[in-house]
C-alpha cells in the first residue's frame, strides 16, 4: 500500500486525474455488466415485481452516474474554456426544462431573453476569466434588480410578483448554481501545493453527495418507514436522511488524500456538500408538486422517474455553491 501511495503522489496532477477517471470508468463498467446479467437472468425468471423495480431504479442509477461521468470526463479533457462552454449548455437547457413547467406570459419575453442570451453568458465568462469576487455577487444581486425592471417595461402587472419569482428562483439553481461546478475546476490552493487538480474536487463533491442520496434511497426502500413530508415527497424521512449525511461524511474524510483538506476537514465538508445536495433536491421535489409534474423534462407528466436533465443535476446545483464558498473560505 505504502508503495502504491508513493507511486500515486510521484505522478503529475494530469496522470492523476487521468488515474481517477480511469479508476471511475472501470467500476461504472463493472457494474453496467454486473446489471446486465441481472437483468438477463431476470428475464428467464419470474421474480415479484418490486425485485424488477429495484433493477429498473438501479439501472436509471447507472445511467445518471454515466452521464456525470462522462460529462465531467470531457469537461476535464478538452481544458478549462471549453469545460466551462460544456456546463453553460447544460445550465442553458436546465433552465429550459425549468422555464417551460413555468407558465410564462408575451410581458416576460423581455425578461426571458435577458436570461438566457445575456445573464447566462455573462455569469460562464466571469467563472471562465476567474473573476470570482464579481461573479459570485452578480445574479444575486445585478440580475435579481434587473429581471424586474426588463418585466416592468413590457406594462404587464398580471400576477407579477410571482412570474418574476419564478424566473428568479430558475436563474438561481440552474445558473447561478451549475456555474459553481466550472468554478471548482479552477479553484487552486496554493498554499498547500493544490495547483492543476480541479478535478478532484468535483469528484469529491459528486461522489459525496451521490453516495449520500444511494444510501438515502436504499435505506428507504428497505426499512419502509412513513414518509416525513408526504405533502412533498412519499419517500423522503428523516432516518434514512440522517444515515445518508453519516455515510456520505465518513466517505468524505477517507477520501481526504484528493482534497487539500485534513481527514476531519474534508469530512466537516462532505457533511456540509451532503446538506446542501439532499435539501435541495427535496426542494426541487416540492417545485414539481407545486407544477403538478413527477420530473422534469418533456415527459414530465408522466410517472417514469427522473427522466429530465434537471433531475440529475438538481442535487449538485444546489451543494456545489455551498462547498465553492466553503472551500474558498478555507482557502483564505
Amino acid at each position: 500500500m505504502s508503495d502504491m501511495n508513493q507511486f500515486l503522489r510521484s505522478l503529475t496532477p494530469t496522470q492523476q486525474v487521468a488515474a481517477l477517471f480511469l479508476i471511475v470508468f472501470g467500476i461504472l463498467v463493472i457494474a453496467s455488466i454486473s446489471a446486465f446479467l441481472f437483468t438477463f437472468r431476470e428475464s428467464r425468471n419470474e421474480r415479484d415485481e418490486a425485485r424488477h423495480e429495484e433493477l429498473r431504479n438501479f439501472r436509471k442509477l447507472l445511467a445518471t452516474s454515466w452521464f456525470m461521468v462522462l460529462v465531467f470526463w470531457i469537461a476535464w479533457v478538452t481544458g478549462d474554456t471549453v469545460a466551462t462552454v460544456l456546463f453553460a449548455l447544460i445550465s442553458f437547457f436546465a433552465l429550459r426544462e425549468f422555464i417551460t413547467l413555468s407558465p410564462t406570459r408575451r410581458g416576460d419575453h423581455r425578461s426571458l431573453i435577458l436570461a438566457f442570451f445575456v445573464v447566462l453568458p455573462i455569469q460562464f465568462w466571469l467563472v471562465g476569466t476567474e473573476h470570482f469576487d464579481l461573479f459570485t455577487v452578480f445574479i444575486p444581486v445585478y440580475v435579481f434588480l434587473a429581471i424586474p425592471v426588463a418585466s416592468a417595461l413590457s406594462g404587464d402587472t398580471h400576477r407579477f410578483l410571482e412570474r418574476n419569482a419564478k424566473l428568479q428562483w430558475g436563474i438561481m439553481v440552474c445558473v447561478y448554481g451549475m456555474s459553481h461546478v466550472p468554478a471548482l475546476l479552477l479553484l487552486d490552493f496554493p498554499r498547500r501545493n493544490y495547483q492543476g487538480k480541479g478535478a478532484f474536487m468535483v469528484f469529491f463533491l459528486v461522489f459525496v453527495v451521490q453516495s449520500c442520496m444511494l444510501v438515502q434511497h436504499i435505506v428507504t426502500r428497505n426499512l419502509k418507514r412513513p414518509p416525513s413530508i408526504p405533502e412533498i415527497s412519499q419517500s423522503f424521512n428523516w432516518y434514512p436522511w440522517a444515515l445518508g449525511m453519516v455515510v456520505g461524511s465518513i466517505l468524505g474524510g477517507l477520501m481526504s488524500f484528493i482534497t487539500p483538506f485534513k481527514p476531519g476537514q474534508a469530512l466537516a465538508m462532505a457533511f456540509i456538500a451532503c446538506v446542501a445536495g439532499s435539501l435541495g433536491h427535496l426542494v426541487m421535489k416540492a417545485l414539481k408538486r407545486d407544477r403538478g409534474v413527477t420530473a422534469w423534462g418533456q415527459r414530465g407528466m408522466s410517472v417514469t422517474g427522473a427522466n429530465g436533465l434537471l433531475d440529475r443535476v438538481d442535487a449538485l446545483c444546489f451543494a456545489a455553491p455551498i462547498f465553492f464558498h466553503s472551500a474558498r473560505w478555507y482557502a483564505g
